[in-house]
């Protein structure tokens, strides 16, 4: 490829240029303090507060909040995974063996089968006329890991269950290619359980130009729905990644079956099952949810950054970085669970915000709705992923400066009504941010009881209490390495980022994608967020501290984990990012009198436009050509494109 290949390196350079001119204009523009209205020029020092004005929605919103939402579900949902899948399945955990008849003699070069629920493995074996069989074997190297297959006679030997279908291997297709292919009439399968339920989906048999053998018999279950078989094998049609773990579990949950994933609480799976039970066990059915959530997390920004700032352009822009952030749009098409979790930290900031801004005197009934919203998804947060638990720190923190202020700030001609608000208020509280969040908690296990057998009371909180020690011991024990782990640290500056998928098969082509940030979100925002620590310092600045305390709430936990992490970890920091940078914008539109804000901030917007376009392919698995990748996307040796 020669010299060109060194292109790419200048993607990086100019958009770091790009951003250090950006926040160096920022601060040689707001050097000089606002005067309040009507001053001589001098600020006075002002008190620190979190109240003040909640900017209401108007109708100019709607079109930019729209526009912005409808582009970016187009762009998510597309090609979001296959809408068929085999969806009936036969257990094979008992003793006895199930025999296919074809037809008609055919000749197989390979054979592709699509496990379902539970793990094992089957003896596979074959026959051309039904009295002489030959088995599945399997080679393996030093290490065990199996090397290739044939069939050979299994007279004299014991069972080989050379075919496995293991924890990794669920709800995707799996290819078998044998040494030396066969004519087949006769296939007799014989399962061997880990657990009793050994589920197989479907069965495809291929001849030695890789063409589908026509098979399909509505009478044997495993060759009842040959039109789910796909043209090739890919992340489209098979469960990637994590996806092995969380739709499986919410499909037991479905139905009622044990869960295997239990590392997590069970919430944040029992919605993505929602998608299961509208579209099916499919790739589109397990991703749907969270790609809806995903895309509702738009709107919701839209509103929270209105409040904040007051300004449409503002809240336009911010909403555009979120939904042009990478990690943003690929995180959310994955069938895992964190999406949910920053959908409702997203949705409890908000709400505390709204009651931090109700000025000091402010009536009980007013102050309740926000703080019951925000301990109501605090609870459904909770439950759904802890880290949303670590978002909670921040949010107790915010509180109790923010009530320590109202008290502060008390009208003096209504002090007599301020320890009555305090108790009741205090009491409220701990019913919206503890009882409340307990009962959902709670409540979310009812699946766990329902496959042990045990709903009664005793019976439902015993088998939470002991998944709450499981989930402590194990994710205090996961040190295993992994070759696309990362630290904080490698976060804060989008060093690691994760690879999902990868196939390079295609001569000349890849198709893979990885979760990281968009470069502008992420040094934009730490930038940002120095400044919004150094504006709160000088100004003390309620909006700077409620962005602060959020982002480092979600980040600093992580300095202290010695599990391994990695970068999908810091999704939940990409919210205060977002807001780190529209308190920038803000802080220019105060000075519109004064500097030109405008074509600076939609320039660093549309910049980040311009790179969500740029990464799509890698975002969400196009085929392009190596060279596309090589030439424009691998900004640094350790991005895996």
């Amino acid at each position: 490829m020669g010299p060109i290949r060194f292109i790419v390196y200048l993607f990086p350079v100019l958009t770091i240029a790009a951003l250090f001119y950006f926040f160096v204009w920022y601060w040689q523009a707001t050097r000089t303090p606002l005067a309040a209205p009507g001053s001589s020029g001098s600020v006075p020092r002002r008190r620190f507060t979190f109240a003040g004005k909640c900017h209401p929605m108007a109708r100019r919103d709607a079109l930019p909040l729209f526009v912005i939402t409808a582009l970016y579900a187009l762009t998510a949902f597309a090609q979001l995974g296959s809408m068929k899948a085999p969806q009936s399945a036969l257990d094979l955990g008992g003793t006895e063996s199930h025999t296919i008849v074809l037809p008609q003699e055919v000749y197989v070069a390979n054979l592709w089968y699509f496990p379902n629920l539970g793990t094992g493995e089957y003896n596979l074996e074959i026959s051309a006329d039904g009295a002489h069989w030959s088995t599945l074997w399997s080679r393996t190297d030093e290490s065990g890991s199996v090397t290739s297959y044939y069939w050979a006679d299994a007279a004299g030997y014991e069972p080989s269950y050379a075919m496995s279908q293991n924890y990794n291997q669920l709800f995707k297709w799996i290819e078998l290619a044998p040494e030396n292919p066969q004519y087949v009439r006769y296939l007799r399968l014989t399962g061997r359980s880990d657990k009793g339920l050994l589920e197989l989906g479907e069965l495809a048999l291929f001849d030695h130009n890789g063409t589908r053998v026509s098979t399909n018999d509505s009478a044997e279950p495993l060759l009842d729905e040959q039109d789910t078989v796909p043209d090739a094998i890919s992340w489209f049609n098979s469960a990637y990644f994590d996806e092995i773990y969380h739709p499986r579990t919410a499909l037991e949950h479905i139905e009622g079956v044990s869960p295997y994933e239990i590392s997590h609480p069970p919430l944040g799976k029992l919605i993505l099952g929602l998608g299961i039970r509208l579209f099916g066990m499919t790739p589109f059915g397990w991703r749907f949810m969270g790609t809806l959530f995903g895309a509702a997390m738009l709107p919701l920004l839209y509103v929270f950054l209105k409040n904040l700032f007051g300004r449409t352009a503002v809240a336009a822009c911010g909403t555009v970085l979120l939904a042009a952030d990478f990690m943003h749009l690929t995180q959310t098409r994955i069938g895992t669970i964190d999406t949910y979790g920053v959908f409702f930290i997203l949705l409890m900031y908000y709400f505390l915000y709204r009651y931090l801004t109700l000025p000091a005197g402010a009536p009980f009934r007013k102050c309740a709705l926000p703080l019951f919203l925000s301990g109501l998804f605090w609870g459904i947060g909770a439950a759904s992923k802890w880290t949303v638990i670590y978002g909670c720190v921040g949010l107790a923190l915010l509180y109790f400066i923010g009530l320590y202020q109202k008290l502060r700030d008390w009208p003096r001609e209504e002090r007599h009504a301020r320890t009555a608000w305090t108790f009741r208020l205090l009491a409220f509280s701990v019913l919206c941010f503890a009882l409340i969040p307990a009962v959902i908690y709670v409540l979310s296990y009812y699946p766990y009881a329902q496959a042990k057998g045990d709903t009664s009371l005793s019976g439902w909180l015993g088998v939470m209490w002991e998944n709450q020690k499981y989930m402590f011991s194990y994710h205090k024990g996961v040190v295993d390495t992994h070759p696309y782990s990362s630290r904080w640290y490698q976060w804060i500056l989008d060093i690691r980022p994760i690879l999902y998928y990868l196939d390079s098969s295609l001569p000349g082509y890849t198709t893979r994608f990885g979760a990281f940030l968009n470069p502008v979100v992420c040094w934009g925002g730490l930038l940002a967020m120095i400044a919004v620590a150094v504006r709160m310092v000088q100004r003390r600045c309620g909006k700077a501290l409620f962005i602060l305390v959020g982002y480092l709430s979600q980040l600093a936990p992580w300095f202290l984990i010695g599990r391994i992490t990695f970068a999908y970890h810091y999704f939940p920091s990409v919210i205060f990012l977002i807001l780190a940078l529209c308190y920038v914008f803000h802080d220019l539109a105060e000075r519109e009198d004064a500097v030109r804000w405008k074509p600076a901030v939609y320039a660093l917007t549309g910049g980040a436009a311009v790179l969500y376009a740029m990464f799509y392919p890698v975002l969400v698995g196009i085929t392009v050509p190596t060279w596309y990748t090589t030439c424009f996307l691998r900004w640094f040796p350790s991005w895996p494109f």
